[in-house]
């Protein structure tokens, strides 16, 4: 299982030695108080640690100075108690290359009519600290998410959880690196992408290894370990003989844990943290890797299918957003297949060939053995199962040739009103906000792709926050649109983003 850093975010409290020492030590009181109740909330994903207060621009450089060069730290939180001169913060908000949250809010619920004097107005002026912060970030073009709320409410409390997990994903994307084995599939361009200026905004590493490299990989596993992970399979799965011989099925699955085991060891061993395969080219591969895919990307690694690895990268990135998420529905890639058009029932019966995650699945989880006329290899074997009902965001990464577009469409999956027993692959099916009509023709005038990193437990708004932090453009798709008027938000965005 993949697993990342011990992220923490640091909470910096701006504040001045204008009002004197004790006001000065009831603003470090109140965000140590702070920092306490969000840490106890139960709510965040991670731990919050409390800085001393910065109130000279020297401090603040050497703080933020520290935020970048500590590995472990993956955002920086930053509230103004009282009134801080932005010019003090110009040195260190220059040199930050951390993510930014700037939390709005302020020590006290309530003005205490009763009591309040001005000693009080002093020591308790977020209403304009902030916006004075706030000012010299818009004025240095500087991405930062803001979120205005008071610290004890769990609205509050679930944005900033929020916003920490897009964090991690920004910091975490450059450290992706995406093994392709083989390339492209021919002919199709919604896979390709410029992956210079891939590594350049993302961070992404994408090297290309030829099959057989990793063939020798999977050939090296001993039967020891293959037998042994067959037998998880058993002990996990359903398995559907429909009609095969027991002992040729066993043998069709025992490919299967090899290419897994086999696979693994080689991105383990070259420090990759997703990966892409093509039909087209399996070298002395027997199957073409679908059970073993679908296996690696439950235990977080990304994938894409037929060389696209702009989409096994996203698929990556979002599963460590997700990664220890309570209760979480499953992150997964995805692939727009088939309609059904029938007025009052209309969707998109989502699967690929093979390879969609298990985390999605709603019920048991089968293990079939189905003949594929791609790939010119043995019937594969595969999991196969349906996806869950609710609220989701599915999202296609294209490269327009000048730019990179996010593209993010909030859907809402449904369950099939037949079953499909024919049907050999994993599915969803859903409906894209704010109906099918409309979310289809936007999506294609978006240029979306036919591929999607898709999952029920991110949000529209952070994967804006993930590309705003990336610096590009980032296009939704949600109960909101209207064709006309997305049509000038894209013209306007090619405007704005035109290199």
């Amino acid at each position: 299982m993949l697993v990342q850093k011990d992220y923490k975010f640091w909470f910096c409290t701006g504040s001045q030695d204008l009002y004197g020492d004790e006001c000065l030590a009831h603003v470090a009181e109140h965000s140590q108080i702070i920092v306490k109740a969000l840490n106890e909330s139960g709510i965040l994903p991670y731990e919050v640690v409390w800085k001393p207060t910065l109130i000279t621009n020297e401090v603040i450089r050497r703080t933020f100075n520290e935020a970048n060069t500590d590995e472990n730290c993956a955002g920086v939180i930053t509230w103004c108690h009282t009134f801080s001169p932005a010019k003090s913060w110009i040195l260190g908000l220059k040199e930050l290359r951390k993510p930014l949250l700037h939390l709005h809010t302020q020590f006290n619920r309530e003005i205490p009519y009763d009591t309040i004097d001005m000693d009080f107005m002093n020591e308790n002026q977020a209403a304009h600290g902030d916006r004075e912060f706030g000012h010299i970030f818009t004025r240095l073009h500087k991405n930062r998410k803001v979120i205005m709320g008071y610290w004890e409410d769990k609205e509050t409390q679930e944005r900033i959880g929020d916003w920490m997990r897009t964090a991690v994903g920004v910091i975490e994307s450059s450290h992706v690196r995406v093994m392709r084995v083989a390339d492209n599939m021919r002919n199709v361009a919604v896979t390709e992408g410029d992956k210079v200026e891939a590594q350049i905004k993302f961070g992404w590493e994408v090297d290309a290894y030829p099959v057989n490299e990793v063939a020798d990989a999977v050939a090296q596993v001993g039967q020891g370990d293959v037998n042994a992970l067959v037998e998880e399979y058993y002990d996990k799965y359903q398995i559907l003989l429909e009609g095969r011989d027991e002992a040729e099925f066993r043998k069709h699955v025992a490919v299967q844990a090899q290419i897994e085991l086999g696979f693994e060891r080689f991105l383990e061993a070259n420090n990759y943290q997703a990966i892409v395969t093509h039909f087209g080219d399996l070298g002395s591969l027997q199957q073409l890797p679908g059970l073993a895919m679908q296996r690696l990307m439950e235990k977080g690694y990304g994938f894409g299918a037929e060389g696209d690895w702009k989409t096994a990268a996203m698929v990556r990135v979002m599963k460590i957003m997700t990664q220890g998420k309570k209760d979480a529905k499953g992150t997964s890639f995805m692939e727009d297949y088939t309609y059904n058009l029938v007025p009052g029932k209309e969707g998109i019966l989502e699967a690929h060939m093979l390879e969609v995650c298990p985390t999605i699945a709603d019920g048991p989880i089968s293990i079939k053995c189905q003949p594929l006329s791609m790939g010119d290899r043995e019937d594969p074997t595969r999991l196969v199962f349906t996806a869950k009902e609710g609220p989701a965001v599915a999202t296609s990464l294209v490269d327009l040739g000048d730019r990179f577009r996010l593209i993010i469409n909030s859907v809402d999956c449904k369950k099939t009103e037949k079953p499909m027993p024919k049907l050999p692959v994993a599915t969803a099916f859903w409906t894209p906000q704010p109906d099918l009509r409309t979310g289809a023709e936007a999506w294609i005038l978006a240029g979306g792709a036919h591929h999607t990193a898709f999952s029920y437990d991110l949000t529209p708004e952070q994967m804006g926050d993930w590309a705003e932090e990336m610096g590009i453009e980032a296009v939704y798709i949600d109960k909101n649109t209207k064709i006309r008027d997305f049509k000038n938000e894209l013209r306007w965005n090619e405007a704005a983003y035109r290199k």
